[in-house]
């Protein structure tokens, strides 16, 4: 901001008049050089003694004295500013004059206005504050920006921004280089991005964004400085919106899935409407098998044990994890190697069964889920397989091939080619397990999770009390 200069000398008279003075005041340089004092044209005469009064106390003090004052345009009006003025002295150390530099009030207020804005926006704001150059590398980075981001506020000068973004860095530069060359969007963007510091879990970080085209203020011509860019943390708040939003929409399938089931005269096939409304959004793949009873112990035959999978109900889970282990990949399938052995082998009266394939969603094209012809041929899912796991201990089994998947993992565990994630679920009617239901995702879906279980469990119930009512279930009946 440009000053208006005036200088006194000793007598007070008007030696110096630079061209601001000129601008606020109206009077000419070489119409106020050679004035004595400021009174009756430059100031009002009531106004005169106090404002020599202060010109001659800087002359006699030390430092720069800052006072307001009103002084008088050319054409009669008052204009209030803002001077500080100093003492001049000669070679001897003598006074020679006083120094005066002024500006109206407000423009010095907006200025000053500007600048503790700019700090606070650096030091205590509670958005990210990021200044990027022209070359997209940020210039200046506030600290909330800095904690944010997890580095130094030094450390990321002069820093591309692909050093500190893992995913996103494409559109926050598209978003920047916009801005440069159009000017500021007309709304906020909200960008997904993934730090570098995190890359190998991946939480996905949802910043909403705002950005700004600086320009030099100084040049004749508009020249970008580069661009400020604003930014919050709005991750919570978005999936607290996604979760919602996803739940609305399964409520609103397990509705519709109803109201089509309703309609269906056969049971089995109100059960593949039931796992077709499931798969959309949720999987990519749906089984259900259904498990063959043992033949019956000899009339008047001691049971070596009450467990009966078949007969017990909810109410004695035992001491089996509701949702399965947590593990990934082949770790979780040999947590439960134990229980899928004997569930495959025969041993112990409730785990000798069999799975038999009754319902599947096609593998290839997509299209309505399939019922299959009861051949009584089971499944050869090898031992410790999920589906065993579910059905003995009655509740999901979650299991995940991992960051990176073993070439033939779908197809060890008898699933269709491309299968990386896997949900086993227990098909319960009347008190009784009667199968077990598979829901199956691509690399493309991310891996279940237990709001995921909390759903496949609420179409399991459904598909199995239609499977039961269509009595593909009466081999085990005594």
């Amino acid at each position: 901001m440009d000053a208006a200069l005036v200088a006194f000398a000793a007598d007070g008279t008007v030696t110096h008049w630079n061209h601001e003075a000129a601008r606020i005041l109206g009077w000419t340089a070489d119409e106020a050089v050679g004035r004595t004092g400021l009174a009756g044209w430059a100031v009002r005469k009531e106004d005169a003694d106090g404002i020599e009064a202060v010109l001659a106390a800087a002359m006699r003090s030390p430092g720069r004295q800052v006072h307001e004052f009103a002084l008088l345009t050319k054409d009669g009006h008052r204009v209030l500013v803002r001077t500080q003025a100093s003492a001049v002295r000669g070679p001897g150390g003598r006074v020679a004059g006083v120094y005066c530099a002024f500006s109206e009030v407000h423009t010095q207020m907006d200025l000053e206005r500007s600048i503790a804005l700019s700090e606070a926006l650096f030091e205590d704001a509670s958005w990210g504050v990021v200044l990027v150059d022209a070359d997209l590398r940020p210039a200046v980075v506030n600290a909330h920006a800095a904690r944010t981001l997890g580095v130094g506020r030094t450390a990321l000068l002069g820093r591309p921004l692909g050093d500190l973004l893992a995913q996103g860095v494409e559109e926050l530069e598209c978003a920047l280089q916009h801005v440069l060359a159009e000017g500021a969007p007309p709304a906020v963007a909200e960008l997904w991005v993934t730090l570098r510091s995190e890359e190998a879990e991946l939480p996905r970080r949802c910043w909403r964004s705002g950005f700004v085209r600086l320009a030099s203020p100084l040049a004749e011509e508009p020249v970008p400085l580069g661009v400020a860019w604003l930014f919050q943390d709005v991750t919570e708040t978005k999936r607290t919106e996604q979760d919602n939003s996803l739940l609305r929409f399964r409520a609103h399938q397990l509705h519709r899935a109803g109201r089509a089931a309703a309609e269906c005269p056969d049971p089995a096939e109100a059960a593949a409407v039931h796992l077709d409304f499931a798969l959309a959004g949720f999987a990519d793949h749906g089984l259900a098998d259904l498990a063959t009873r043992p033949a019956p112990a000899p009339y008047g035959a001691v049971a070596d044990d009450d467990a009966d999978d078949a007969y017990d109900t909810y109410g004695t889970r035992g001491n089996h994890d509701l949702y399965g282990t947590e593990a990934t990949g082949d770790t979780r399938d040999r947590a439960g190697a134990q229980a899928g052995t004997e569930a495959g082998t025969g041993a112990g009266r409730g785990a000798g069964c069999a799975l038999v394939r009754t319902l599947a969603s096609p593998a290839g094209a997509p299209g309505p889920s399939e019922a299959f012809t009861a051949t009584g041929i089971p499944v050869p899912y090898p031992p410790g397989h999920p589906a065993y796991q579910a059905f003995q201990r009655r509740g999901p089994v979650r299991t995940s091939a991992g960051a990176a998947p073993a070439e033939g993992w779908a197809a060890a565990r008898h699933w269709p080619d491309g299968t990386v994630h896997g949900l086993c679920l227990v098909l319960r009617s009347r008190g009784r397990t009667l199968g077990v239901l598979t829901f199956l995702r691509s690399p493309a879906r991310r891996p279940f999770d237990r709001a995921d279980a909390d759903y496949a469990e609420e179409v399991a119930a459904r598909i199995a009390a239609c499977l039961d009512l269509a009595g593909a279930a009466s081999s085990w009946s005594s």
